[in-house]
């Protein structure tokens, strides 16, 4: 283009106005590319979530809790190849800054529900021998170096003993790998018979009961079969897949799409102001060199594009960003 050196000249005129409106812009899509890489994150591991588990869980408050002998009626449901349960324990090693993600459950069905966990079967019957047993997840024994036969103490802010102690202790007779289901998963079980003995109240309860199915095209149906046992009793439930579970749970800290789109329109919003503002600027400053143009037989509409040009001139080095940053998010 024979007129890009006058662009140029005219882009760098105030070479501070000019890098500080380039910052703006980089920053804003950046931040745009961020947002937007999250919310694609979520909702690929929404997406990808199994279609063969059911969490069924107090139709009232998932933290109320069932009674364990929920457990042989959910089994009797025609379709149901093997429930596990939950119940939380809230754990944390040495202080509550190291927070151990614990829960208490049957193991071997519990995995028997979690094909994707890999764990060797004599682990699983080490935890059914040891009554004080406890799986780890590979990546949380390596982060704490803890191995096969550690008696390794930990504390909740929710269950005391019998004894009045907040302390428990457990001895690592396994590991396994549940790296599939990524962070947050958790990944220190101990025997919930030894739980519900030891602990001071909450007998006979668990948070929530995991569902294996034979046929995910059924798991409506099954759901509803499920709840349909429970109904009008005192402790009615609410079935759910696995992704709509985590969908709920996402909601509870609110609509996550709303809030990306409201903060990148507030954030594009501003930058069309601030563009615009420093281009109308740029423009007023130089009345007397456009006039100038105008002189040499530039037309109004030439003078326009040579404006509109500078200013979209920048438009390759922000969008290149955003996609780099986009990208890298959703990876």
């Amino acid at each position: 283009m024979k007129y890009f050196g006058l662009i140029w000249a005219g882009l760098w005129r105030k070479r501070t106005r000019t890098i500080f409106t380039m910052l703006s812009i980089v920053v804003a899509f950046l931040l745009f590319g961020l947002l937007q890489g999250i919310n694609q994150g979520f909702n690929t591991v929404v997406q990808n979530l199994n279609v063969d588990r059911l969490y069924v869980s107090a139709k009232t408050n998932m933290t109320d809790g069932l009674p364990i002998s929920y457990l042989k009626r959910i089994q009797s449901v025609p379709g149901v190849r093997a429930v596990s349960h939950w119940t939380y324990f809230g754990g944390y090693y040495q202080n509550a800054r190291n927070q151990v993600p614990a829960f208490a459950t049957d193991a071997e069905a519990l995995f028997a529900v979690y094909k994707e966990m890999k764990i060797e079967p004599e682990y699983i019957e080490a935890m059914k021998k040891t009554r004080t047993g406890a799986l780890v997840g590979q990546q949380l024994a390596e982060k704490f170096h803890w191995k096969i036969g550690d008696r390794i103490p930990i504390g909740t802010s929710i269950w005391t003993t019998k004894e009045g102690s907040s302390t428990w202790y457990f001895d690592v007779v396994g590991t396994f790998d549940a790296s599939t289901f990524g962070a947050g998963f958790p990944t220190f079980y101990l025997n919930h018979t030894y739980f519900d003995e030891a602990s001071a109240f909450g007998d006979g309860v668990v948070h929530y009961y995991i569902v294996g199915i034979t046929d995910p095209s059924k798991a409506t149906q099954i759901s509803g079969q499920i709840d349909a046992l429970f109904a009008n009793s005192t402790n009615e439930t609410r079935t759910q897949t696995e992704s709509a579970l985590a969908q709920m749970q996402l909601k509870q800290l609110g609509d996550i799409n709303f809030i990306v789109n409201a903060i990148v329109g507030a954030v594009l919003f501003t930058l069309l102001f601030l563009t615009a503002n420093t281009m109308m600027q740029s423009v007023r400053e130089r009345t007397s060199e456009l006039a100038v143009l105008k002189t040499l037989g530039f037309s109004d509409g030439k003078v326009l594009v040579l404006v509109l040009v500078e200013a979209l001139i920048l438009c390759p080095i922000w969008r290149s960003e955003e996609r780099r940053v986009g990208k890298e998010c959703r990876s």
